[in-house]
């Protein structure tokens, strides 16, 4: 399971104790959910993925994933979270009943971080609509569902609306965080009283209410808003058509008041122009980094992919300068080092 930021795991599947399942009720006992929620619950769905052991993101993500999806549509479309079908080639989708459908991968969006999957044949449940992710604000209330329908959901209420940089060069604007902490997080349904989907879960983090407040766990949840702009074209083309950001495959910290490489891809950009884990970041073209997010937006503003930058660096007190050209994200995953 690959571990995120604040020491949260960006897998799918148990605490780090084992303990597993999550109920928000007593069993046999009224739940107190909205009708128009419980109407709902067997839109979210069980998912699961195998992906070959030789392709890049078993190393960190593993050839076995497991987690949730959202049917929203009539025609068995899918939207789950995307680490969960990165490189995937077989999906399996479980039902409420129990019932697996094989189904393929229709699109993956690196920038957002949604995943889009459709089964063989529909599902006979009630989609879920989108809702507004933006009337979400600090201590506004929702229910989280996975898969098993009542028994499978919690109340949770939004600690937190802020940035969330993710040290695999992902920036997310204005990104849902909630408490108390879901243990089944991956793809699970952010869901509003009026049964609408506000979110996809994507992460457990150790610092839900924000920076300088005591830690406590939580969730981390992508708005549902972020995926409305690019829907078609994801279902359409399975990518976006705009040119693809720079990538540079390095895996970014912030330790002491400084950016540090905990880790490189592989093969990647980062790779080949020399950089090693434990090098210290101080500006990319001439400009002088603040934080992970600077960093992000300073590279993606350079150009597209096939870019290349100045990184200002610092590698046992030494200082040197080395040129990176910027790789494709997408393409190296699905076809090798770009």
């Amino acid at each position: 399971m690959a571990r995120g930021l604040n020491g949260s795991a960006n897998g799918t599947g148990h605490w780090p104790t084992g303990q597993e399942g999550v109920e928000a009720r007593i069993p046999g006992r009224s739940s107190g959910l909205p009708p128009a929620i419980a109407e709902v619950l067997p839109a979210v769905v069980g998912l699961k993925t195998t992906i070959p052991e030789s392709r890049r993101s078993a190393q960190t993500l593993g050839s076995e994933r497991e987690g949730h999806g959202i049917v929203i549509d009539d025609e068995g479309l899918i939207v789950t979270i995307g680490y969960l079908i990165m490189e995937a080639d077989t999906v399996t989708i479980t039902d409420i009943d129990g019932t697996e459908w094989p189904a393929h991968i229709v699109g993956y969006d690196y920038e957002s971080g949604f995943g889009l999957v459709r089964t063989e044949m529909p599902l006979a449940v009630k989609p879920m609509r989108f809702g507004d992710s933006d009337t979400l604000s600090l201590r506004s209330e929702a229910v989280v569902a996975g898969l098993g329908g009542e028994k499978a959901t919690l109340k949770v209420k939004v600690a937190s609306r802020r940035e969330f940089a993710g040290y695999w060069e992902y920036l997310l604007d204005n990104a849902i965080f909630t408490v108390p902490a879901y243990p089944l997080w991956g793809g699970s349904a952010l869901v509003d009283a009026d049964g609408t989907l506000l979110g996809v879960g994507s992460l457990l983090v150790q610092e839900a209410l924000g920076p300088g407040a005591p830690a406590f766990p939580g969730n981390m949840y992508v708005p549902i808003n972020r995926l409305k702009p690019i829907f078609s074209e994801l279902v359409a083309n399975g990518r976006l058509s705009t040119p693809p950001r720079p990538w540079l495959g390095v895996y970014t910290v912030e330790h002491m008041g400084q950016l540090v490489i905990g880790g490189i891809s592989d093969a990647g950009p980062a790779d080949r122009a020399g950089l090693q884990r434990g090098d210290i970041l101080h500006a990319l073209n001439d400009e002088v980094l603040d934080d992970v997010a600077d960093f992000y937006r300073k590279l993606w503003e350079s150009g597209p992919a096939g870019t290349t930058v100045r990184l200002r660096m610092e590698r046992d007190n030494d200082a040197f300068e080395v040129a990176v050209r910027s790789g494709d994200r997408a393409r190296y995953h699905k076809y090798g080092a770009d």
